[in-house]
């Protein structure tokens, strides 16, 4: 499955990836912030594989898609959806330090709400997030999710289908 925006394309990770989600997701700048750090490019390369054989919705998995600029195809981020259940998605994002205060995070996110909420007709997304990660916290909110308590040192934000789904009035 694949998902274009007007400036990405959200889509599978490939084997030729490892390198570049290696180099990203063990960039300090980014993994304090993670909670998978790959060790090695074979970590990365042994992540990928295991991603093939998750199918969309399947309960109690995380189903990781790589965002690529939409132009060249450059592997610059990756989105990870973890169905909770029939009703709850879970969501965690990374990009890449050089990619980042450009709006490709809130792209992708965007577009992923749009197919969470009206493709896979899901209740609610939520996401937990570091207090320290004040960047990340300020997209979540300027998608429109909520704030709630923390859970072991994390903040977690929530947003429901009606909220997403509800007409403006633009």
């Amino acid at each position: 499955m694949e998902i274009v925006t007007a400036r990405l394309r959200l889509d599978a990770l490939r084997d030729e990836d490892a390198e570049a989600l290696f180099a990203y997701r063990s960039d300090p700048a980014v993994s304090r912030f993670q909670g998978w750090k790959p060790a090695s490019i074979e970590d990365a390369a042994g992540f990928i594989a295991a991603q093939r054989g998750i199918a969309v919705d399947t309960p109690d998995t995380w189903w990781q898609r790589a965002i690529r600029l939409r132009d060249s195809g450059e592997l610059i981020g990756d989105l990870g959806l973890h169905f909770i259940d029939g009703r709850a998605v879970e969501f965690g994002i990374s990009l890449a330090p050089a990619h980042q205060r450009r709006g490709y995070a809130r792209e992708a996110l965007e577009v992923m709400l749009d197919f969470v909420f009206g493709g896979l007709r899901k209740q609610r997304v939520m996401a937990w997030v570091e207090p320290r990660n004040f960047m990340c916290m300020r997209l979540l909110e300027g998608v429109g999710m909520h704030r709630r308590d923390a859970k072991a040192g994390d903040v977690m934000f929530e947003l429901p289908a009606k909220e997403w789904l509800a007409p403006t009035d633009d």
